[in-house]
């Protein structure tokens, strides 16, 4: 890739100026104008050397001349206070075409991540609850970083850590019993009944705190092994586990493994003895804890009662990845409301020795809001994401009417077209966003055939796969720069970016960054479509490329979000 290529170019200049502590980085300017790639390395040296920053640009760039520009670079010129842009040679860049041609699907996938395991943690709903709205960003966003480290060549794994335990069971296991005394068959209930259950008992317990003791004394018994409590457990986890995996299937999300917490039972007391071992766990008011340096309240692994809690849970999950595959990074794509549990949670894994600080990395994303708020399953106020997955694709039937869009295809294909724009629509909306905000949910925006969309970027797929087919000849080669439009020109400087863009969005871990690229690449491809001939101009073989290459990228892209593209709409 071009940008590797002048990272090691431009390292000889700064040694040859004897310029050093300085980090070598290149963007793509939002203005083609400002050429290819900038960098801004001489403003950051000229700070630390106390120099003119234009002036040092300018010794840089000369220099760079001097010692011989790559072969694939047209010209470099300083502008500004000290940016250095680079123009691209139109040669290299119909390299670039004919290899999105040639490699097709692969197109974009590396071998950098080679003899490097990831372990992704992600989706992790909780049983006895519907499949709520606030799993879908952790799916969402998970599932596609899963995609670019194995695209880019790591070893992939990924966990669905399931919320199997915990303390809101004896709440459930007080309600079932009290309803099965009524003659409820618990293998007659559904999640959404479980959940119901659940809310119900935290209503009565407003009224009657003895009911919370109550609960409190069943969890014990569940985790004692209380033949009665785990009967009860047991089938609950079956009822969940059966809805979850339809959802899994609707929204195309397959997930390697699918250990519980209740799987890590047997291995938290090798993590307490580790803790004892290093001469950790301490006691405090009949719980046993562990003091973090910098964090005033202790974290605790033992509660008073007895009881254990997530986080010694967590600590075993980590012990156990470790042991089973010996991770390079370990991800865990969670809610940002969870950052100083996972805070606490990493930095004892780094006391015991379990892994590096650095290699714990919690991809916090924000909270799918209403207009009027959050979510809250304890108040019944929550989406089921099963519902609104019903209504994405309901809702993209009647879209797709008024468009005129699949009007010629057969009830059955509708039926599939309106899935995958559905479905789509509801995924790049989640993708679009930093993973870091909230987002608020909006039809209007979620299913649109303009705009960034996940039915915008399907749609123009499907036209480039119409015009391909209309076709009578093959695209063909690249063209000398004198035959080239000015959307040619645009389109032919952004496909190429492509794999820089998957590798940056794997790196800070942030797949709104190629949703923006995809969604850039489609409006230029739209805007070329819409001022320039394509079949039957003189320029068509090439042209014919250009929109092949592009549906290319789009194609790839899309898959790597784990949104379907279409070849009719």
């Amino acid at each position: 890739m071009f940008a590797e290529k002048l990272e090691v170019e431009l390292d000889k200049v700064l040694k040859k100026l004897q310029i050093k502590g300085v980090k070598i980085a290149f963007e793509h300017p939002a203005n083609l104008n400002f050429g290819d790639y900038s960098t801004n390395i001489a403003l950051i040296a000229a700070k630390l050397q106390g120099k003119n920053p234009r002036e040092l640009a300018e010794e840089i760039a000369k220099t760079w001349r001097e010692l011989s520009l790559p072969d694939f670079v047209e010209k470099i010129e300083v502008a500004g206070p000290g940016f250095i842009n680079i123009w691209l040679k139109f040669s290299a860049l119909g390299t670039q075409l004919a290899k999105v041609l040639e490699r097709g699907d692969q197109y974009g996938s590396s071998k950098q991540g080679k003899g490097q395991t990831v372990v992704i943690d992600y989706s992790a709903p909780n049983i006895a609850k519907p499949f709520g709205i606030g799993h879908l960003r952790s799916t969402n966003i998970g599932q596609a970083l899963y995609n670019l480290y194995r695209f880019l060549g790591w070893k992939t794994i990924g966990d669905n850590h399931l919320g199997d335990w915990g303390t809101q069971f004896g709440s459930l296991i007080v309600q079932i019993k009290k309803a099965e005394r009524e003659g409820l068959r618990l293998n007659d209930l559904t999640v959404a009944d479980l959940e119901k259950m659940y809310v119900q008992f935290h209503k009565e317990a407003a009224d009657h705190p003895e009911l919370e003791e109550e609960a409190r004394a069943w969890f014990r018994r569940l985790e004692d092994g209380d033949e009665e409590a785990r009967r009860i457990w047991q089938t609950c986890v079956d009822i969940s586990l059966k809805e979850f995996d339809w959802v899994y299937q609707l929204l195309g999300v397959k997930i390697d493994y699918a250990y519980g917490e209740s799987f890590y039972l047997d291995k938290m007391a090798a993590v307490l003895d580790d803790c004892r071992k290093k001469g950790l766990l301490k006691e405090s008011k009949g719980a046993q804890v562990v003091e973090i340096s910098g964090m005033k309240v202790p974290a605790m692994l033992v509660k008073s009662d007895g009881a254990t809690t997530y986080l010694l849970r967590d600590l075993a999950t980590i012990r156990f990845r470790r042991e089973t595959w010996q991770p390079d990074l370990y991800l865990y794509e969670v809610g940002a409301d969870q950052a100083l549990y996972f805070a606490q949670v990493f930095a004892i894994a780094a006391m015991l020795s379990y892994g590096q600080k650095d290699q714990f990395i919690h991809i916090a994303h924000g909270l799918i809001r209403w207009a009027t708020g959050k979510f809250s399953t304890r108040r019944g106020v929550t989406i089921h994401l099963e519902e609104v997955l019903g209504e994405a694709i309901s809702r993209a039937k009647e879209i797709m009417t008024q468009a005129g869009v699949a009007k010629d295809l057969a009830s059955e294909e509708q039926a599939k077209v309106a899935r995958a724009v559905g479905i789509g629509g509801i995924k790049y909306n989640d993708l679009k966003q930093n993973p870091r905000t909230d987002i608020i949910f909006d039809w209007n925006q979620i299913l649109t055939f303009s705009g960034n969309s996940g039915p915008y970027l399907q749609y123009t797929y499907a036209r480039i796969q119409s015009v391909l087919k209309k076709a009578s000849q093959a695209p063909g080669k690249f063209v000398p720069p004198a035959g080239l439009s000015p959307e040619e020109t645009a389109l032919l400087r952004t496909i190429y970016q492509f794999p820089e863009v998957i590798i940056e969005a794997a790196k800070v871990f942030s797949p709104n960054l190629l949703c923006h690229f995809l969604f850039d690449l489609a409006q230029k491809f739209n805007l070329f479509y819409d001022k320039q001939r394509i079949i039957g101009s003189d320029n068509e073989q090439f042209r014919l490329s250009l929109a092949a290459a592009s549906g290319q990228v789009l194609k790839n892209g899309l898959t790597l979000l784990g949104i379907e593209t279409l070849e009719r709409m």
